[in-house]
């Protein structure tokens, strides 16, 4: 489908990259990873002919269809819907063939259109562009609206729709989770994956990578390198090369006692296992996690708050919304130091009014809001990049903040945000929104707050910036509320989840992998409501502590076949590792080892099932121990 072949890009007389040499085969999903400004966007650009390699080629089967999402929306009064069955470009051509003939009343061209209409489904296209507006959370009014009518990140939304509304045999993804909401997010995961066509997806998120790649391509130090499954294996194979720099190792080990302080603290935290079950798997990687990140541009913390009141703030039967609109009734809830929450939600449920509400950029429409007059809010929202001064330096922004910072203390403060020599003095309007992104950070940062309102701040932010911001919110001590649609933050940071739903806000207790098949299979307000809150079931203490009391009796077993388990795993975990390795060399790919490559291929999938089975096994035992043990 793809081949380059000693392909270089240069951008002015910076090389990009140069002597790649791979084959990209169908049906293979790609994601496209590596710093920003590496030459992953170029990439695409030289494959949809915008520019010109500087050497080598890259070369592509005739009449392959090239799908892309386009940057900018023509302002037009079509309607969604229309806009979006623009990108099945074959059926518009034949549409216009078809009204063609009929002016021409030429019966014989009409069949012949009417056939191939018929051929290629035409007659259910409406109904295709309709699921994929409410897959990206448009509502069914909104069909008939006209595109002029949406805002700048819907308009990205109605573009991706008409990119995959493309009969296409190679689709080109470039972050196309940045304008999405988790639900969003969630919904395109499951129709990439039955894409038949050749993929390549720029991305940063992790969880988003891992669900739907086959492969990995990582552009560093000029060079791309593909690799053989998704970025969890692409990333542990990564580690293992970078552990071996001496150089390096100092820094690695620094990492992994920051990252094994946070798993002692989030354990002695976890009272729930299905709740913690997601996030203990993926703690249980960070160590190799942190290794593949040792030469990070980034190194920052967060500063421990001046003055930690108990609570920070209290609401009480709070109602919420715009106008005479309300969109939060009855919302209770208080903020102590050390919460740590995540908000979930349908697109539009409230969450966002939620975090504005806390922030104090809305006023409640009734009900109690207490605020602790020693409270310090740090807020993280899309819009505060534009309110940056483009004028001003990053230098600047900080000395605005503090008028006794020297230059030298600026420039060692933001070089842990990797602005690095004249980017500091340099004003801020030509910074891209990953620049924008982290120099509001490295603001709200600076002040020191007590309580965290994060409204997706990993927007625009590159790989090794998010695994540097959940770090440093793991050591965060004041409160935290996180709208993210990167799971693997929310995982990572939060230990307890709040669903706004119907107007309401209540407990989640369960963990993402549950709210995906919430989401997926909407349930009964009375369904809902139990699984929301199964603390709040009244319960016989007397008759539960006889019947614990009968099942403490299996405990010991029990606990010797979980750890049974935990070598299981281990086990079929590093034999994983160890046929991917295999599956990364690239002599595997030639064609006298066609054989051997496929009994790897299907043995990394006979091991993927006995983990997965043993994986859910030890799950429902360390339920059942934790249940019993607590």
């Amino acid at each position: 489908m793809l081949t380059l072949s000693s392909l270089a890009i240069r951008r002015g007389t910076k090389v990009l990259f140069e002597q790649a040499n791979f084959k990209i085969h169908r049906g293979n999903r790609v994601g496209v990873t590596g710093a920003n400004g590496c030459g992953k966007s170029s990439l695409f650009a030289l494959i949809l002919k915008l520019i010109q390699s500087d050497a080598g080629e890259i070369i592509i089967p005739q009449k392959t269809v090239i799908a892309h999402v386009a940057q900018e929306t023509p302002t037009t009064e079509k309607s969604a819907l229309d806009y979006v069955l623009d990108g099945d470009i074959e059926l518009r051509k034949i549409q216009q063939q078809l009204a063609k003939a009929e002016h021409n009343n030429n019966g014989a061209e009409q069949a012949e259109c009417y056939s191939r209409l018929e051929e290629i489904d035409a007659y259910t296209a409406e109904a295709r562009a309709g699921k994929l507006l409410l897959g990206l959370s448009f509502t069914t009014e909104q069909l008939s609206h006209s595109v002029s009518r949406f805002s700048g990140g819907w308009r990205m939304r109605l573009n991706l729709a008409q990119a995959l509304m493309c009969r296409s045999d190679l689709l080109l993804l470039d972050e196309p989770t940045n304008h999405l909401d988790l639900d969003a997010v969630i919904w395109l995961e499951q129709w990439l994956l039955s894409y038949t066509g050749t993929m390549l997806l720029i991305s940063h998120d992790r969880d988003f990578l891992d669900k739907v790649t086959s492969h990995i391509m990582h552009i560093e130090q000029q060079t791309v390198n593909l690799y053989t499954g998704n970025y969890t294996a692409f990333e542990k194979l990564r580690a293992e090369k970078l552990a071996l720099q001496k150089s390096q190792y100092d820094k690695q080990q620094r990492e992994i006692a920051h990252i094994e302080n946070f798993i002692r603290r989030f354990k002695a935290k976890a009272s729930k296992a299905k709740q913690a079950q997601g996030r203990v798997k993926a703690l249980e990687r960070m160590e190799m996690i942190s290794a593949a990140h040792i030469d990070s541009p980034f190194n920052f913390s967060f500063f421990k708050p001046e003055k930690l009141p108990h609570p920070l703030m209290r609401l009480d039967d709070i109602s919420v919304g715009y106008g005479d609109v309300q969109i939060l009734k009855a919302a209770s809830m208080s903020l102590l130091p050390g919460d740590r929450i995540a908000l979930l939600g349908h697109n539009g449920a409230g969450k966002s009014t939620l975090i504005k509400l806390l922030a104090g950029e809305l006023k409640p429409q009734q009900g109690d809001f207490e605020q602790s007059s020693e409270l310090k809010i740090g807020y993280f929202a899309q819009h505060q990049l534009e309110q940056l001064d483009l004028e001003a330096s990053a230098l600047l922004h900080l000395q605005r903040l503090d008028a006794q910072l020297t230059e030298q203390q600026v420039r060692s403060y933001l070089g842990g945000f990797d602005f690095h020599g004249d980017r500091v003095l340099e004003p801020v309007a030509p910074f891209s929104g990953g620049e924008k992104a982290r120099l509001v950070l490295a603001l709200l940062i600076y002040q020191k707050p007590n309580i965290l309102l994060l409204d997706e701040p990993t927007n625009h932010l590159d790989l090794e910036m998010r695994h540097a911001l959940s770090i440093a919110l793991q050591e965060y001590e004041g409160a935290m509320v996180l709208v993210s649609h990167d799971r693997h933050l929310l995982r990572a940071v939060t230990d307890q989840f709040l669903l706004v739903d119907g107007g309401k806000v209540k407990p989640f207790n369960d963990d993402l992998d549950a709210y995906r098949n919430w989401l997926i299979q909407p349930k009964t307000s009375d369904e809902s409501s139990g699984v929301l809150d199964k603390t709040c079931t009244t319960i016989n203490k007397k008759a539960q502590r006889q019947q614990l009391a009968e099942l403490r009796k299996r405990l010991n077993p029990l606990t010797k076949e979980v750890k049974s388990l935990e070598k299981t795993m281990a086990s079929l975990e590093q034999e994983i590792v160890n046929v991917e390795v295999d599956l990364a060399k690239p002599e595997m790919y030639q064609a006298e080892n066609r054989e051997c490559l496929e009994q790897l291929s299907k043995l990394r999938g006979e091991l993927s099932g006995k983990l997965e089975e043993t994986e859910e096994n030890w799950l429902a035992k360390s339920e059942e121990l934790e249940r019993l043990s607590g």
